[in-house]
């Protein structure tokens, strides 16, 4: 598990991040939102030992982070950071060498990489010839040629088309299911909220939500909730308490009114449609990711 702790840090008189502290588990997929500036870079730089924190610290399964451990990260920064000049496949063999890997196993591993991310056509032609997408995917690619331990990613999604989105996202999913525990930054909140298990939400340096994805949609779930009948469902509006925004038969889709008692509101509803006819489907509406991360940065 790697662990931030009250990690701060200022620029000058500019507070970049306060008191910032969050898991990424052991074989999850955390997704880490918020908008430009709000500190995301900031915090990935200082699990990677590329910029100290003022106070705070990060840990790896219970022990404070020497260089040894941030050499068996996999990294991906947002701005490019391959050689533009140099071929795919050599370079990634050669950051393979870098971390220590044997010319044959990091070969194997770059051949592997490119097959899956559908680069194989791609392994000799240089880096400044690749559409911004497959760059994009040359990038992940030099990311995890060494097997990392950890992975920290800033942006991996980014001028990705979505058959590209599927094929890196399956390869993020093979890693977290071999025990790796993934970070990755992403303003595309429609893409994390499909595939990562957890949440973190910074906002102004500071953490503003965190915690696994159906945690947070109910701690920030509403009073929505919709129930389908068998029978029609009108009489729903004239129940004390309910608000009615949606109606097709069978169907309804209410609030519970504020200041109503919300469970025993819905209760009421749901005991009333057992009593008049069978009850198809009752829930409550959870929240997307989008509407929590608005919520909780005004």
């Amino acid at each position: 598990m790697l662990d931030v702790a009250h990690v701060s840090r200022s620029f000058g008189g500019l507070k970049a991040l306060d008191d910032v502290s969050f898991t990424v588990g052991a074989g999850r997929m955390t997704g880490f939102v918020g908008g430009n500036g709000a500190g995301k870079t900031t915090t990935m730089r200082i699990i990677l030992g590329v910029l100290s924190s003022d106070s705070g610290q990060v840990s790896l399964d219970g022990r404070a982070l020497s260089s040894a451990d941030r050499a068996l990260f996999g990294y991906m920064p947002e701005e490019r950071g391959l050689y533009p000049k140099m071929k795919v496949a050599e370079q990634i063999v050669y950051l393979g060498r870098l971390h220590g890997m044997s010319p044959a196993a990091a070969k194997a591993s770059t051949d592997r990489l490119l097959e899956r991310l559908a680069l194989t056509e791609r392994a000799n032609t240089t880096v400044e010839s690749l559409s911004l997408g497959n760059q994009q995917r040359a990038q992940i690619a030099a990311a995890l040629v060494h097997d990392p331990e950890v992975l920290v990613l800033d942006e991996p999604f980014s001028g990705l088309d979505p058959l590209a989105v599927e094929s890196v996202q399956g390869v993020l999913a093979e890693h977290a299911a071999r025990g790796v525990p993934v970070l990755f930054s992403s303003h595309q909140l429609d893409i994390v909220e499909r595939i990562c298990d957890d949440l973190v939400v910074i906002a102004g340096g500071t953490i503003r939500a965190s915690g696994s994805k159906a945690t947070l949609q109910s701690q920030h779930g509403g009073s929505r909730y919709e129930i389908e009948l068998s029978v029609d469902a009108g009489w729903i509006r004239d129940l004390e308490g309910i608000t009615v925004v949606d109606f097709d038969g069978g169907y309804a889709r209410f609030d519970v009114t504020p200041g109503a008692p919300g469970v025993a509101a819905a209760q009421q509803v749901l005991t009333e449609g057992l009593r008049r006819g069978s009850v198809l489907r009752f829930s409550p509406e959870h929240p997307s990711l989008a509407q929590i991360f608005k919520e909780v940065i005004q």
